[in-house]
C-alpha cells in the first residue's frame, strides 16, 4: 500500500505560521484530489482543506483566508500553508484522499499553537 508522510508541524505562538508537507508514495498521485485533515484531542478527525486535480483549493469556513493548500505533482507532495494561527488550530494534521480517505493513514504532524 502507499505511504503518507506528513511533516512541518511544531510549536508556534498565536498569529504565527507553519507550512506542512505531505509526501505520498503512490503511483497515481496527480489523479487524486488530496486533503488535509486534523484531529483535536477528544474529537473526530475532520477535513479542513482539499485540492482538486486541477489545483483548486476548498476550505472549511474556520480556516478560509488563513490556510492555503497546494500540490506539487512532480514531487508527489501536498502542502498546507497556515497563517494567523489560533490556539484552536492545535491538532494533529494528516493528509489523505479528499472525501473518501484511504484505509491507511500516516503518522500525522503535531501543530501546537500556544504562547
Amino acid at each position: 500500500q502507499a505511504q503518507l508522510v506528513e511533516s512541518g508541524g511544531g510549536l508556534v505562538q498565536p498569529g504565527g505560521s507553519l507550512r506542512l508537507s505531505c509526501v505520498a508514495s503512490i503511483s497515481n498521485f496527480s489523479n487524486i484530489a488530496w486533503a488535509w485533515y486534523r484531529e483535536e484531542p477528544g474529537s473526530q478527525r475532520e477535513e479542513v482543506a482539499a485540492i482538486t486535480t486541477d489545483g483548486n483549493g476548498m476550505y472549511v469556513q474556520f480556516v478560509e483566508g488563513r490556510f492555503t493548500i497546494s500540490r506539487d505533482n512532480a514531487r508527489n507532495t501536498v502542502y498546507l500553508e497556515m497563517n494567523t494561527l489560533k490556539p484552536e488550530d492545535t491538532a494533529v494534521y494528516y493528509c489523505n484522499r479528499h472525501a473518501l480517505s484511504f484505509d491507511y493513514w500516516g503518522q500525522g504532524t503535531q501543530v501546537t499553537v500556544s504562547s
